[in-house]
């Protein structure tokens, strides 16, 4: 079957959590209707309850795009990212699901080249990666750039995972890869992305890589502190034990 007609057969779940984001969900969302035109898509958002405004915002867009196209699924507090992802599963459609960030910092430019990769290579998960040619870093200050590659490089060595970016969290995953995954994860915040595909890698799940640039988040504050390193070194220490 050539990959155009699967490409028509396959739809696609993308699940966007959110927490005041109410300037950037609007234009997330553009973008991605923009560059998925010959795709068959929903995009599911999971609002933790943003004093912000921002479901509002999606209430607006539902009325813009329908309510069958954008899903807005509610929960009444920040219950943390892992359980967001099973929270929007639950409602996906799709037999493919994409996860990415609400800030912009993953541009829906590239959905179709992770799209492509998996109809070319049947993956099982694609995932968006900052450290192959082709990908990089826009908007981090020096000591940023050097905290992040640092800690790939760390558990590059100790986990030989198998990719060269383990805390990226733009991805596509085959559902029911995703939903076996996700069952055995236990990690919370920043650590949550790196069990996910580290774990993938220990079950043999087929993982091909894209390169993206990432691009720090425009409007609103970054969630990254010096509590989500303590965690991810902790996390670490665990992946290390535990796969």
């Amino acid at each position: 079957m050539d990959g155009q007609h699967q490409k028509q057969k396959n739809k696609y779940s993308i699940i966007v959590p959110t927490y005041n984001e109410r300037l950037n969900i609007g234009l997330i969302v553009y973008l991605i209707f923009k560059h998925l035109r010959d795709a068959d898509f929903e995009i599911i958002i999971v609002d933790d309850g943003s004093p912000d405004g921002t479901q509002d915002v999606v209430k607006q867009l539902q009325q813009v795009y329908g309510e069958d196209r954008i899903l807005l699924r509610a929960r009444p507090r920040k219950l943390g990212l892992g359980t967001a992802y099973i929270h929007g599963i639950k409602h996906a459609s799709g037999n493919f699901v994409v996860i990415m960030d609400a800030d912009l910092s993953h541009h829906p430019k590239y959905l179709p080249s992770f799209i492509s990769k998996q109809l070319e290579t049947g993956a099982d998960i694609v995932t968006g990666t900052r450290y192959v040619k082709g990908g990089g870093v826009h908007g981090w200050n020096l000591m940023r750039k050097l905290t992040s590659r640092g800690a790939n490089v760390l558990a590059q060595t100790l986990l030989w995972p198998g990719v060269s970016d383990l805390t990226g969290s733009f991805r596509l995953y085959r559902k029911s890869v995703l939903e076996d995954i996700i069952s055995c994860c236990v990690s919370k915040g920043y650590v949550f992305q790196m069990e996910m595909i580290v774990r993938a890698s220990r079950k043999g799940y087929h993982i091909k890589e894209v390169p993206i640039t990432f691009v720090d988040r425009v409007f609103g504050s970054s969630k990254l502190g010096g509590s989500e390193i303590v965690e991810y070194l902790k996390g670490l220490a665990y992946l290390l034990v535990t796969t």
